[in-house]
């Protein structure tokens, strides 16, 4: 008999609760949690939502997609939303999409949260 994985939903620390910090592959199977973490943040309103891709080794299109909406919505009640932490591999992928030019990308969640 196969185990059930429960399905993973990522999740912002305590100490600070509008950032969602994120690991590993952004893709079609994990998007959909990561959509739904965010979702539960922006119903919150907060001033200003950061999402730390630190950790992060891939984003597909369907990553991607989650990051725009949650901007999208972010900026549609008025607040800031930034990224943070693009390694390498990352990086490339916004710069081939051009989203390089449409987020607020920071260096450390720290300079995101000073400005």
């Amino acid at each position: 008999m196969k185990k059930t994985v429960a399905p993973v939903y990522p999740k912002p620390k305590k100490d600070q609760p509008n950032v969602l910090p994120l690991e590993g592959e952004i893709d079609l199977h994990m998007s959909p949690n990561v959509a739904q973490s965010l979702r539960r943040m922006t119903s919150k309103r907060p001033k200003q939502l950061i999402v730390d891709l630190t950790n992060v080794t891939y984003v597909d299109s369907s990553g991607l997609a989650v990051l725009i909406e949650a901007m999208q919505d972010v900026q549609g009640y008025g607040g800031r939303f930034g990224i943070v932490g693009l390694q390498e591999p990352v990086r490339a992928i916004f710069e081939i999409a051009r989203l390089d030019q449409v987020f607020q990308i920071y260096p450390t969640v720290d300079g995101a949260l000073v400005t």
